[in-house]
C-alpha cells in the first residue's frame, strides 16, 4: 500500500453554471485584490487522453502556487505504508473472511483474482482498504494511469519550475472519512465496489466527458446520485471536507497573489459544493474557457 492506495480515495471524489460554449472545468473566484482559480481535476487518465483542458494553464502560468487536496510535492510514501499499517489492518485474530461471510468473501474474492490480486495480500486488511485495492487496480486494468492524473501532471511541472505546493489536509485527515465508517458501512462500500465493477469503464467514461467539457450540470448529477445512495459514505467524504478546506480558501481568497486549487471534480459541484459554498458567501465566480 502507499501513494496508489491513496489514488482511488482521490479518485472516488471523483461543476453550478453552464454555458453554451466550450468551458474548462476550471473557476476563477476574485477575490479583493487577487484570483484563487478552482480546478476540477481527475485523478487519473489514459495516457492517449492525457491532456488537460486549456483552463488549466492559463489558471497554472497565473498562479505563484499550486495547493491540492493532498501536498503530492512532499508526500511520502515510507510514511503512508506506516499509517495504512497502523489505522487499516483487521485486529489481531481477526481476517477479512471471518469479517465478511463466506458468501461475500467469495464475491470479493472472485472479483480480486480476476484482477490478479490475491486475496492472501487482503485478508488481514480492513473491508475499506480492501474496497480501495480492488478498484485501485480495476481503474488501471481500464488503462487509468495515476500518473497521468491532473495533479501529477501539475506537480511534476510546479517541481520543475520551482513553484511551492500545498495541501488542503493531511493523508490521515483525508482518509478518516473512510477509518471512521461503522463497520457494516465499510462492508457495503466494498459491496458498491465489487458490484460497481461491471459499470466503472462506462462511468469513468462519463465522468472524464463531462470533466472535459466544464459541464457542471452532468456531474452535479452523477455526485447526487452517489450521495443519494450513500449519504453515510458520501457527506464524510465530500460534504464534510469542502467545509473544512472553505476557511483555506477564504485566507488564500485574502492574499495579495494569485492561487491554483486543484481538488476533485466532485467537490466543486451541487449543493454544498466548494463553488456554492464560495457563492453563498459572495464571492463573484467565472467560469474559463
Amino acid at each position: 500500500m502507499g501513494r496508489t492506495t491513496l489514488r482511488w480515495l482521490l479518485a472516488l471524489c471523483l461543476l453550478s453554471s453552464l454555458s453554451a460554449h466550450a468551458a474548462s472545468p476550471v473557476w476563477a473566484v476574485r477575490g479583493a485584490h487577487n484570483t484563487v482559480y478552482l480546478a476540477g481535476s481527475i485523478h487519473m487518465l489514459p495516457p492517449d487522453d492525457a491532456a488537460l483542458p486549456p483552463g488549466f494553464e492559463r489558471a497554472y502560468t497565473d498562479s505563484v502556487r499550486l495547493v491540492m487536496e493532498l501536498d503530492l510535492g512532499k508526500f511520502d510514501p515510507v510514511e503512508a505504508m506506516t499509517w495504512m499499517m497502523d489505522h487499516g489492518t483487521l485486529p489481531a485474530g481477526t481476517n477479512l473472511r471471518g469479517v465478511l461471510g463466506e458468501q461475500r468473501y467469495g464475491r470479493v474474492s472472485a472479483a480480486a483474482i480476476g484482477l490478479g490480486l490475491p486475496m492472501a495480500a487482503l485478508d488481514s486488511l480492513a473491508p475499506w482498504v480492501v474496497g480501495i485495492e480492488i478498484s485501485d487496480l480495476a481503474y488501471e486494468h481500464e488503462g487509468y494511469d495515476p500518473e497521468q492524473g491532473v495533479e501529477e501532471q501539475l506537480v511534476r511541472r510546479a517541481e520543475k519550475d520551482g513553484k511551492p505546493t500545498a495541501g488542503l489536509e493531511t493523508m490521515p485527515e483525508e482518509l478518516s472519512s473512510l477509518t471512521g465508517l461503522s463497520s457494516a458501512d465499510q462492508i457495503r462500500m466494498l459491496d458498491q465496489t465489487v458490484d460497481d465493477l461491471k459499470d466503472l469503464k462506462s462511468d469513468m467514461r462519463d465522468v472524464t466527458s463531462a470533466w472535459r467539457r466544464g459541464d457542471a450540470a452532468r456531474l452535479a448529477a452523477l455526485l447526487s446520485s452517489e450521495y443519494n445512495s450513500f449519504p453515510s459514505l458520501y457527506k464524510p467524504l465530500v460534504t464534510d471536507r469542502n467545509r473544512r478546506w472553505l476557511p483555506q480558501l477564504e485566507e488564500l481568497l485574502r492574499a495579495n497573489d494569485n492561487s491554483l486549487v486543484v481538488v476533485g471534480a466532485l467537490h466543486l459541484v451541487g449543493q454544498e459544493g466548494l463553488l456554492d459554498l464560495l457563492r453563498k458567501k459572495g464571492y463573484q465566480i467565472r467560469q474559463l474557457e
